[in-house]
């Protein structure tokens, strides 16, 4: 009777490929959604009134506005009128011990001469019309400043720097903004809020006003 050769070089092996395969896919997503993160798009949510009613802030943030941030588009073009922006803290802002991005909307160009004047923003002495976004009694004032630590900002007539916006909140009694402490290098800006997420019954793109008039010199 012939016996059977055993050939261990030819036995099977336990086959773990998937495992491998995986590990890569996991690896591979965790890349592209920190890639994602870091040059493309983020999530952020709102965390106070300031910027009311266009979106709801509160410290809680599952009862806050959630909204996606578009980081690429200022790679291309320069902020517009309108637009409202996430920026990091600025110079002024970080003397303050202020760490957390900011949201406002941008109301300054730069090398425009900008003013608040009787509760109402003058840009190139031309008054701004900002009815879309703003209640109707709601007034513009620097008095809003008064416990910030420099002299309030746009009191009088000031032309904006180059690379350089004023912003504000649409919450105009209460959000600390360029009012306070002046205007946001371009290099601060993170980028645009354009959809928002959350809460569900309010999902949809966050759509800067069609009704900024030409402000030329």
């Amino acid at each position: 009777m012939q016996n059977q050769v055993s050939d261990n070089n030819s036995s099977q092996q336990p086959d773990n490929s998937w495992i491998v395969e995986l590990s890569k896919t996991i690896i591979l997503s965790v890349f592209l959604a920190l890639g994602i993160r870091t040059f493309v798009a983020e999530a952020r949510w709102i965390p106070s009134g300031s910027m009311e009613p266009t979106l709801h802030g509160t410290p809680n943030q599952w009862e806050a506005d959630k909204i996606i941030v578009d980081k690429l588009k200022y790679k291309f073009a320069k902020p517009e009128r309108g637009d409202i922006v996430v920026f990091s803290p600025t110079d002024e802002l970080q003397k303050e011990q202020y760490q957390d991005a900011f949201i406002k909307r941008v109301i300054g160009l730069p090398g425009e001469r900008v003013e608040i004047r009787d509760g109402k923003v003058y840009i190139n002495d031309k008054q701004l019309e900002e009815n879309t976004y703003l209640a109707s009694e709601q007034r513009t004032l620097v008095d809003v400043c008064n416990s910030a630590p420099q002299p309030a900002f746009l009191g009088k007539p000031e032309v904006i720097p180059p690379d350089a916006y004023v912003v504000l909140g649409d919450n105009r009694g209460s959000s600390y903004d360029s009012r306070c402490w002046g205007v946001v290098p371009r290099k601060n800006i993170i980028g645009r809020a354009v959809v928002r997420f959350w809460p569900l019954n309010h999902i949809g793109p966050i759509d800067k006003s069609p009704l900024y008039p030409s402000a030329n010199p």
